[in-house]
């Protein structure tokens, strides 16, 4: 198999079962536009994004790595009335062309942009949800760079709850993943990930092989249950 096929099998089904409207589009030509590198989601994977997290019933999402903010709007959009999404992004660049997009998608009044290294922000976003008595993230998406996931996860783990879903993206890596000596330090930081997960027994978890038009890769959704 190709990945001429695999992108359209993408394309039939992203026809039939995805609506991917014009603030979709528009994020995806603003990234484009801005340079920025074509890492976002495929739609079908945005709507599963999207489809997850209306099932567990999300009203706050933290997602880590916002890019060019495309997964960030399919999100965005699962939330109810008063729903509440927080995206962290280091690159400034990203950073304003994401708030862009979310402005044109009209979810500026959801979703908060903060920008700076997530190395950073977490911290600052653990003691501000201490101090004012926020409620945990519902569901937490992990998709900055790879060799701080087991950072990222350990941080997803204090702002999350019993019934939080964590999700990681990237993490096949083209079947490296396999690999304990590809010497990348993005393979090794996923690969721990996945073995913190597996380890830790307050989660549940699995992953995912996907092909499709971003190639060979994959997601870990982790749900929290203690």
């Amino acid at each position: 198999m190709s990945q001429d096929t695999w992108s359209a099998v993408d394309a039939y089904f992203n026809g039939h079962l995805v609506e991917e409207d014009e603030a979709l589009t528009a994020a995806r030509e603003s990234s484009v536009a801005a340079g920025l590198p074509a890492h976002e989601v495929a739609p079908n994977q945005g709507k599963l994004l999207h489809l997850l997290a209306r099932l567990g019933g999300a009203r706050r999402v933290l997602e880590i790595g916002t890019l060019g903010g495309y997964s960030t709007i399919w999100l965005a959009r699962a939330l109810p009335e008063g729903g509440r999404l927080v995206t962290l992004e280091a690159d400034p660049v990203c950073a304003a062309t994401a708030a862009a997009s979310i402005a044109r998608a009209r979810l500026s009044h959801v979703v908060e942009v903060r920008e700076g290294r997530a190395a950073d922000t977490l911290p600052q976003l653990a003691e501000e949800m201490r101090e004012q008595g926020t409620e945990p993230f519902d569901l937490v998406f992990i998709d900055a760079d790879k060799p701080s996931n087991p950072e990222y996860l350990e941080w997803a783990l204090r702002l999350t709850r019993p019934g939080s879903l964590i999700v990681g993206d990237n993490v096949v890596r083209d079947g490296a993943v396999v690999s304990p000596d590809t010497g990348d330090a993005r393979v090794d930081g996923v690969r721990r990930f996945a073995e913190l997960v597996g380890a830790d027994p307050r989660l549940e978890a699995t992953a995912l092989q996907t092909v499709g038009s971003k190639g060979h890769d994959g997601f870990l959704v982790a749900l929290v249950t203690g």
